[in-house]
């Protein structure tokens, strides 16, 4: 076995790692960018050797640095973890040349199914269902127009080597093929240096159904069930799961053998994914393999109790699987959700910046097998008070709960969610909370375009109703009284004017029309932790001994365990509560009843006209001003581009005008609501 070996990554998948090799008693030697020079995967390791800087381009994708590290450091074998250079070729065959072992597949292994087109052909020979399509490269629009034609409508214009949902479209009539080829091939060109387009049909109503396989050096493979991931957005995953609630028995045993018989076509050595696209007949058709850990293999190994970074490096040392396909177990419900520094109410703009908070929900579930059990798990690469840089992805955490059922596990997320405090930078817990309370997500009914098809427009605060409003306005009133409680309490309040208690309060609320809800709310102390709280004619009895302060709050409400966040200050007013709870946010006010008469009489203040400004919808660089002051434009017409996480976004105007300032230059880093320009 290794003594040591090196991760060639970051974030949670290298913490990740690291975890399983001080399990296994390996030393680790972290690389790091200038950006990551206090991130945790830096601490955690034995060993950490700076790359360079913070661009990817410059520091986590130069094979020479982290060879060079490797040997200056004694490392014996190298980790991937996943992106980066997880599944290149080439770097997996330098770690070997140079008398290292690669923590992965062999290299033409690699090869064979990183390229799109030819593994489409390897799965043909290996007798594995493919989507009907024309698998060479096209020469030109006329052309794929005419394939189209003959494939029959609707098509998916892909590129050869596309990742990540770039390189892709559907098309269902001539003009559609006709622009989309176009734009696949120019988006395969600048991402990936491989203009290569090819067409297939596309499934209606698809599932995105993938099989964990497992190789090692001795010809063995098994496959390790299966993980549903229908739930994306722009074709990236937000929610998975495994078992899939769709799939039968024998559709499953289906596409593990057709996943194993691929695998061993290829010589495959160590954890591989191959995924399938699923009709709503659950006929299936090969999509592609991902030579490299999945970001979702924490699901997997939940169901089966194994640790695949654990059997990536055994195999990797020439061990044999410890298990046989009949060994392979599915106990229980696991889904994941990943938590992204992304806003979701402005369209999912990334959000960087620092963590002022960053509190996972309490862990309950262990990686080893001999201590597994059901619960919660989070893989996180960041820490309380560290930074998220703009030059990487924005994924930051991933929640991951493993319950008896799928209505467990559900319900254990929700609750999970609940208690994961994340505050100096927005995340889209909100939007997890509302896709997990989606009565056809409950249900099982969906397919990849269930969030384009419900959130088409966009994610807003409607999107998440609460089932009992009152619960949150009864919270609030619960909290506060604890918070007058310890008023009371202390010393040398001046006579006649010291807090008081009282039971009697009205809670004011905004509610969606920006109107001013007015509750009344009675509050009875039972004893120390406990109170009840009527409202609207409902009533509630919490109890919990929360520190107060404390933004997670956990206690029972009518003897039922409830996780909710309630912190002071943090919203628009600063005497007022903010609640959270199932993804649904309040800002209340908890006033006298006499207060509460003169809250109403308060005039209303309108919020300040930003129309004539052009603001930074999130942090990042400015790449580009595509105008000048004196110009006139119209609406639609790009102003400016900014670039975080590893994305450009383009600033378009939305109404016709005239630029006046230019308040922000080319190469600057933007804050979030930092004003570009104004107009006249």
């Amino acid at each position: 076995m290794f003594k040591k070996i090196l991760i060639a990554n970051r974030g949670e998948i290298a913490c990740r790692v690291i975890a399983t090799a001080k399990k296994m008693g390996i030393a680790t030697v972290a690389v790091y960018s200038e950006a990551d020079k206090e991130a945790r995967h830096v601490a955690l390791a034995d060993e950490a050797v700076l790359l360079g800087p913070a661009p990817s381009r410059e520091s986590y994708l130069v094979a020479d640095k982290i060879i060079a590290a490797a040997k200056a450091t004694g490392a014996e074998a190298i980790h991937p973890g996943y992106g980066f250079l997880s599944e290149n070729e080439a770097f997996a065959k330098r770690v070997e040349d140079e008398g290292m072992a690669f923590i992965g597949p062999r290299h033409f292994s690699i090869a064979a199914m990183g390229d799109k087109i030819a593994s489409k052909k390897l799965a043909n020979e290996a007798k594995v269902n493919t989507i009907p399509g024309y698998n060479d490269a096209i020469s030109g629009p006329e052309q794929a127009v005419e394939i189209a034609k003959g494939i029959g409508y609707p098509v998916m214009i892909k590129a050869s080597a596309g990742g990540g949902g770039k390189g892709l479209r559907v098309a269902f009539n001539d003009k559609e093929a006709f622009e989309g080829f176009a734009s696949c091939q120019n988006e395969a060109r600048n991402s990936f240096g491989d203009d290569r387009v090819f067409i297939e049909k596309f499934v209606e109503e698809p599932r995105h159904i993938e099989i964990q396989v497992l190789g090692d050096s001795h010809g063995n493979v098994i496959y390790l069930n299966e993980r549903e991931c229908s739930i994306q957005r722009r074709h990236q995953k937000v929610i998975e799961e495994a078992p899939s609630p769709f799939i039968s028995d024998e559709t499953r045993k289906a596409m593990g053998e057709q996943a194993v018989a691929l695998a061993k076509a290829v010589k495959y050595q160590s954890a591989g994914t191959v995924e399938f696209v699923v009709g709503k007949d659950q006929s299936f058709y090969f999509l592609e393999m991902n030579t490299r850990l999945q970001v979702e293999h924490p699901v997997t190994e939940c169901i089966t109790g194994l640790d695949l970074v654990e059997l990536m490096i055994r195999v990797a040392a020439g061990e044999k699987l410890p298990l046989t396909q009949a060994e392979v177990k599915r106990d229980g419900w696991a889904i994941e959700c990943r938590i992204n520094a992304e806003d979701p109410f402005r369209n999912f703009l990334p959000s960087t910046g620092r963590l002022v908070r960053f509190q996972t929900p309490p862990e309950t579930m262990f990686q080893s097998n001999t201590d597994r059990l059901f619960g919660v798990r989070v893989d996180t690469g960041v820490t309380d008070g560290g930074e998220i840089p703009m030059f990487y992805d924005s994924m930051i955490a991933k929640l991951i709960v493993h319950g008896r059922d799928r209505n467990d596990a559900i319900a254990k997320m929700r609750e999970a969610l609940n208690g994961f405090v994340i505050r100096g930078i927005s995340s889209n817990i909100p939007f997890q909370a509302a896709l997990l309370a989606h009565p056809k997500f409950v249900s099982g009914d969906f397919n990849t375009g269930f969030i384009a098809e419900n959130y088409g427009k966009g994610f807003f605060a409607e999107d998440v109703p609460h089932s009992d409003p009152a619960f949150l306005v009864a919270l609030a009133a619960f909290q506060n009284r604890r918070y007058r409680q310890r008023a009371s309490g202390i010393t040398g309040q001046m006579e006649g004017h010291g807090a008081k208690l009282g039971e009697d309060f009205v809670v004011v609320v905004l509610d969606k029309a920006g109107q001013h809800v007015h509750y009344p709310v009675q509050v009875t102390e039972l004893d120390a932790l406990t109170s009840t709280v009527s409202v609207d004619g409902k009533g509630y009895q919490f109890s919990s001994n929360a520190r107060l302060g404390a933004i997670r709050i956990e206690g029972l409400v009518n003897g039922a365990a409830f996780t909710a966040q309630v912190e002071r200050g943090s919203g628009k007013n600063p005497l007022a509560l903010r609640v959270s709870h199932n993804g649904t946010q309040i800002e209340a006010l908890v006033l006298s009843p006499r207060s509460a008469e003169l809250h109403k009489l308060m005039p209303y203040k309108a919020p300040p006209d930003l129309s004539k400004f052009l603001l930074s919808p999130m942090p990042g660089l400015l790449v580009d001003v595509a105008v000048q002051p004196g110009q006139t434009v119209q609406a639609g017409e790009k102003l400016a581009v900014i670039e975080a996480m590893k994305m450009e976004n383009i600033l378009f105007a939305t109404q016709d005008g005239v630029v006046g300032k230019i308040a922000a230059t080319k190469g600057e880093s933007l804050a979030v609501d930092q004003i570009i320009l104004e107009f006249v």
